[in-house]
């Protein structure tokens, strides 16, 4: 493999990043979004994943006073199922404590079962359910959160 770099989100960041949305979320977050979180959301701390200077993952989170929330986290399809998820939501972490960042919470689906697993790793633990939460198929998301 290549030159791993994980960094800030910048605008010019966005047209790639859509890729890696399109290709993994049934309902991809529009264009639009990713522009405001970064220009007016200050609370949003988004971050890539570049392999050689190409983005093949990303990170978004929120942190108000002191807990993160992830938004969305997403890593191209060709490179699933090598760790890459679990280095970005590692960085992330890191991030979150060097901020003092508490507490650590994010909505995943029922069905992802490989993502519960990752979240699992690193402490998170299911808290709650919210009923209907995907639009698209009104799937089950499960609540996990974790002190840090």
């Amino acid at each position: 493999m290549g030159e791993m770099v994980i960094r800030e989100m910048e605008l010019a960041d966005v047209d790639q990043v859509m890729e890696v949305e399109v290709a993994t979320f049934a309902a991809p977050w529009p264009t639009d979004i990713f522009y405001q979180e970064i220009l007016d959301n200050e609370h949003a701390f988004y971050f890539v994943m570049e392999l050689d200077k190409k983005i093949i993952g990303y990170i978004g989170t929120w942190i108000v006073i002191d807990d993160m929330q992830i938004t969305n986290i997403a890593v191209t399809p060709a490179y699933r199922g090598m760790k890459l998820g679990e280095m970005l939501f590692r960085y992330t972490i890191q991030f979150a404590i060097k901020l003092g960042v508490a507490r650590l919470s994010l909505e995943v689906r029922k069905s992802n079962i490989v993502a519960q697993k990752m979240y699992r790793k690193f402490g998170l633990v299911p808290g709650g359910i919210r009923k209907n939460y995907y639009a698209v198929d009104q799937e089950d998301a499960i609540v996990m959160w974790v002190n840090l």
